[in-house]
């Protein structure tokens, strides 16, 4: 079968033939629909050899949407044939977090070798993927599985995001997302189904800006060094209850923190590097930062449920398996508007 691989350090990620997998034990083999490239596969495959965390080759692809093709002895729970969504951030399942099903905080995950799908163990960018247990899948039903898929992470995190920061996202209060991408346009999608705020969005691509007005964002503003002043003019010198980072680069961060309110969020998803400063004085009163890291597997079928409702469409654009090299060039070079979606099977 065909799948997209990062095989050499410093290299762009090749397209290769690969045995197709079988499922063991618990298992479940996905014929995949629909893979989501991110940028955060771009910021692996710029980590230098010293330290590299996952074995190469290395099937790409975190985001993952497909029909069961066959189970493993003794997994329960999906038929052949049904359509599902995994669930990314693997956990040992055991741990109180993953008791809650809160495995992308997983407790045990790093000193048993755990990795999720593309980060460390063979991900969606291939004609098929193993799952390692039926727990990680999520039904979707009649969806779109290629506008679905991007929501297994550009849904999931800004979900994850925004819930924990509901009671401060009162009417009349101001949110803030800097980078209205892949997961910003979302979010703004989101603060919009979710809550009765205003909604300002950053970016520093005009054609992002109008994606953003075009998603439901109240203003829209250039990222620049004036970014953090306009949006204290546009809240009355007030700032903003709650700004969501999806950068989380030095300017972004630092903007971030000149734009917050008193008793305010600030929440960094982005990992682009950035550091925020934090300490008596150096942000106003009362202020939480935060860098949270994906969702849960209940926010996951949460997301698919407003999905199904209608409240949440992911923008994307789809490449043949043969041209994901092309999408991963285009996302460094920031051309993707929303989010580039690989068909393995199309």
């Amino acid at each position: 079968m065909k799948a997209v691989q990062y095989r050499t350090i410093g290299a762009a990620p090749e397209v290769v033939e690969i045995p197709e997998p079988e499922p063991g034990p618990g298992q479940v083999l996905l014929k995949v629909s629909a893979a989501g490239v991110c940028h955060s596969d771009s910021v692996v495959m710029s980590w230098p050899a010293e330290g590299f965390p996952y074995p190469l080759p290395l099937t790409l692809g975190h985001e993952g949407v497909g029909t069961v093709a066959a189970l493993g002895e003794g997994a329960e729970g999906v038929s052949v044939g049904d359509p599902v969504a995994v669930y990314g951030p693997w956990g040992c399942g055991t741990c109180v977090n993953c008791a809650e099903g809160r495995e992308n905080y997983c407790l045990r995950a790093a000193d048993l070798g755990i990795n999720p799908p593309g980060l460390g163990n063979p991900g969606a960018m291939a004609e098929y993927m193993i799952v390692d247990d039926v727990r990680h899948l999520v039904p979707i039903g009649d969806l779109d599985p290629v506008r679905t898929v991007s929501l297994t992470d550009a849904g999931l995190t800004p979900y994850h995001a925004i819930k924990r920061s509901l009671p401060k996202l009162l009417p009349g209060t101001t949110a803030v997302v800097i980078g209205a991408g892949g997961l910003g346009h979302v979010a703004i999608q989101l603060l919009r189904a979710m809550t009765a705020v205003r909604v300002i969005a950053l970016d520093v691509s005009e054609e992002k800006l109008a994606l953003a007005r075009t998603v439901g964002a109240h203003e829209t503003v250039i990222s620049d060094g004036n970014a953090a002043a306009t949006i204290r003019e546009l809240t009355g010198g007030v700032g903003a209850r709650v700004v969501f980072d999806f950068v989380g680069a030095e300017p972004t961060v630092r903007t971030a923190g000149a734009a917050a309110s008193v008793d305010s969020d600030i929440t960094i998803v982005g990992i682009g590097g950035g550091l925020l400063p934090v300490g008596f004085g150096v942000l106003p009163f009362s202020t939480s930062v935060t860098a949270p890291y994906w969702g849960t597997r209940r926010e996951l079928a949460e997301v698919i449920e407003l999905a199904h409702s209608g409240a949440v469409e992911v923008y994307v654009e789809t490449y043949s398996i043969d041209e994901a090299p092309r999408a991963y060039e285009r996302l460094h070079a920031g051309k993707i508007n929303g989010r580039a979606v690989i068909l393995p099977n199309g």
